[in-house]
């Protein structure tokens, strides 16, 4: 008797929960859209990596309070300290991941900070940021496990957390852009408890984090602008010859590849070494001072292209400047906290895609390097090109050095038209092959005027031969 008695309170309870959250509902899906006023939900992002999965928590402030009974209506960044201790003691009570055979894994909260956010129809409200770290136990799985998570909904019964994935290395998911949906967890309002969430990410491989590597180190190099410019910007004069402390007249076809490809190869091996040590020996380099030195780099690289600095020694510039840009490569594999093996693979899938995204630019801008060397206009387009580069580069060089301006913004920018950038080197090859193409066909023309250009400058020597003497 007294067991049914308490079945029919048990059921008499859910069926009064159900009618307190159904009426309200119903209330609200009837009403207007100006009488609706939609909580924020939570937010919880997973970055799934070899032994252990990355949790980043975002919860809004005003439910929070409600659940845990910790105010943080009115706390900072500096309060937030005085109030870690209950909130880290909080959330771990609430927070219970477990292997699909039921055993607990280790949660492990950190840094903790307050924020703004907006949610669509809910304006703008304070927000709760948590980290935290979840380890299975020797031989958990990190890709299958059971999601136990009721921060704010086992109190607000019609508050709703979406789990997704931000980062799964073995699933090729690295670039930190976008999320996967895992799933969302709520009240089940028939047993009023709130269901484990299940995650099955499955199969991750080795292949598949290597490729996404070669991807995101080809869209890094097409992508850096500053990357970019130094190398052409090095490249601009390398078919020039020197004279006295100028750049004037041409050296052989063959001269010039052989500059082109030792500057290329040197700057690769500048930046591979520096990206190798950095990301292997986990250096902590702090980011603005490497940032500022490619800055400074491409505006050296710019001065010459107006007056030979160095000439002859291109190659040795582009080695040494090098060691700076691979720094600021290895900046975006420290981001990911791959474990040891990954790491290494990712290194190589990494530096691969930056090299063949480099060959393939190389390549396309060689005829053009080439054929403006031939034109009259060399001069002034080689003087514009070094130009707006030096003032690109001076722009992000003072942004860097904390004085943000419209020039820096606007050079950024450029680093979104990666399209353009190939349409137009690819454009600008074809022109080029086109007419080399059409000077072979008619060898006596360009020798004439080849012919010519040697007269003209032998006629500028006797001219300036006098004023020489004198």
């Amino acid at each position: 008797m007294t067991a049914l008695r308490n079945w029919l309170t048990a059921a008499f309870v859910r069926l009064v929960a159900g009618i307190a959250i159904a009426v309200p509902a119903a209330l609200l899906t009837g009403a207007s859209p100006a009488a609706a006023h939609p909580m924020p939900h939570s937010v919880v992002e997973l970055d799934v990596h070899q032994t252990a999965v990355n949790a980043r928590l975002e919860l809004p402030v005003g439910e929070f309070a409600v659940a845990s009974g910790i105010d943080l209506s009115d706390a900072t960044q500096a309060t937030l300290s005085r109030r870690a201790a209950a909130v880290r003691a909080y959330l771990g009570r609430h927070i219970r991941p477990a292997t699909t055979s039921g055993t607990q894994w280790q949660v492990t909260v950190g840094a903790l900070s307050i924020s703004r956010a907006e949610q669509t129809s809910t304006g703008q409200y304070r927000e709760l940021v948590a980290e935290a770290v979840l380890t299975p136990p020797a031989g958990g799985d990190v890709r299958r496990f059971t999601f136990g998570y009721d921060v704010i909904v086992h109190q607000v019964v019609t508050h709703v957390t979406l789990v997704s994935v931000r980062q799964d290395w073995a699933a090729g998911q690295v670039d930190g852009e976008g999320t996967t949906q895992v799933g969302t967890i709520r009240i089940d309002t028939r047993t009023m408890t709130v269901p484990a969430l299940k995650v099955d990410l499955g199969a991750g491989s080795v292949w598949r984090g290597f490729l996404a590597m070669v991807e995101l180190g080809g869209d890094h190099i097409l992508t850096g602008t500053d990357h970019l410019l130094f190398l052409l910007i090095l490249l601009l004069p390398a078919p020039l010859a020197v004279r006295g402390r100028r750049w004037d007249g041409l050296v052989g076809s063959r001269t010039a590849l052989v500059r082109i490809g030792r500057i290329t190869l040197a700057f690769t091996a500048g930046h591979s070494v520096a990206l190798a040590a950095s990301a292997l020996g986990r250096l902590d380099v702090p980011a603005w001072p490497v940032e500022a030195f490619i800055a400074a780099s491409i505006l050296v690289g710019a001065v010459h292209a107006v007056r030979p600095l160095f000439p002859g020694r291109e190659a040795i510039v582009a080695g040494v400047f090098g060691l700076g840009h691979g720094l600021a490569f290895s900046f975006v594999l420290a981001e990911m906290h791959l474990s040891t093996g990954q790491l290494v693979t990712s290194l190589l899938g990494f530096n691969l895609g930056i090299e063949l995204v480099q060959l393939l630019l190389v390549c396309l801008a060689l005829p053009a390097l080439l054929l403006l060397a031939r034109l009259r206009a060399q001069p002034v387009l080689r003087l514009t090109g070094a130009a707006l580069t030096g003032t690109a580069a001076l722009g992000w060089l003072l942004d860097r050095l904390g004085e943000p301006n419209p020039v820096a913004r606007a050079a950024d920018g450029a680093g979104t038209h990666t399209t353009a950038l190939l349409a137009v080197l690819a454009g600008t090859a074809v022109t080029a092959m086109t007419w080399a193409l059409t000077a072979r066909r008619h060898p006596a023309a360009e020798g004439a005027s080849e012919l010519q250009r040697v007269e003209e400058d032998r006629d500028d020597e006797a001219a300036s031969a006098p004023v020489q003497g004198a």
